[in-house]
């Protein structure tokens, strides 16, 4: 039997107990990947998610962490190294989006998506690096979005973390090389049984549909399992942002 592309590797996705952190977790569960599944409260979720990955054969942890305070990331990656030695991938899925008009947006809604979607990923990625450096290795994938690019006026706070995303890609990738590959995915309108369509959505892409949660996970695991791409980003988003 071939060896899968992720055989032997252990990947960390944080937020990955729903939506597209779930996708991501079983992608990279196929691939051959041991897996990490990092949640916040949702931990039935995250334990059937666990259960799911080690069905297929892969060993996988439920790891709860606030992944926006350090000491809680610490602790995180401290018991990746306890358990499994050794971290390959890390997929900073971790987010937070809600509408705020900008002149009732108040600090505190502000500090929180800062600190959700932007100050978690420096810190995952800062205590992932010293893993990654230590086996000479190591892939680093960002989710950021397609409100990086797009100005949405119901959602600055949501733009403006999701393109401080974007920048640290960037800055990782250059800081991070040439062991260390740092790229991001920018998801456009991800949709998910029982909920309504988003038919403004579907009229203005280009491709006249919204994605799924595979399509963002085929997009992570691509990079992930590339040598010779570092500091991209991903739109996935049937063409929205031509439009």
């Amino acid at each position: 039997m071939a060896e899968l592309p992720l055989q032997g590797q252990v990947a960390l996705v944080t937020g990955a107990a729903k939506r597209i952190g779930r996708g991501i977790a079983l992608r990279l569960a196929r691939d051959g990947a041991d897996v990490v599944v990092n949640y916040g409260g949702s931990r039935t979720e995250a334990e059937q998610l666990a259960g799911e990955i080690k069905a297929l054969g892969r060993r996988a942890l439920a790891c709860q962490a606030d992944v926006s305070r350090r000491e809680q990331v610490e602790s995180m990656f401290a018991v990746v190294e306890r358990d499994f030695g050794r971290l390959d991938v890390l997929v900073n899925n971790a987010g937070m989006f809600f509408a705020a008009p900008f002149e009732q947006l108040t600090e505190q809604q502000w500090d929180t998506i800062m600190a959700v979607n932007l100050k978690a990923q420096f810190l995952c990625a800062q205590a992932a690096a010293r893993l990654m450096r230590r086996q000479g290795r190591g892939r680093i994938v960002n989710l950021s979005s397609l409100g990086g690019f797009l100005p949405w006026p119901q959602f600055t706070h949501y733009c403006v973390s999701k393109a401080g995303v974007i920048m640290l890609t960037r800055c990782l990738a250059r800081a991070l090389a040439p062991e260390i590959t740092v790229n991001s995915v920018a998801p456009g309108t991800i949709q998910f049984s029982g909920e309504p369509p988003d038919e403004d959505y579907i009229r203005r892409a280009p491709l006249h549909k919204t994605g799924t949660a595979d399509d963002i996970a085929s997009a992570v695991s691509f990079l992930v399992q590339s040598d010779f791409i570092t500091g991209q980003v991903i739109l996935v988003d049937g063409g929205r942002s031509l439009t």
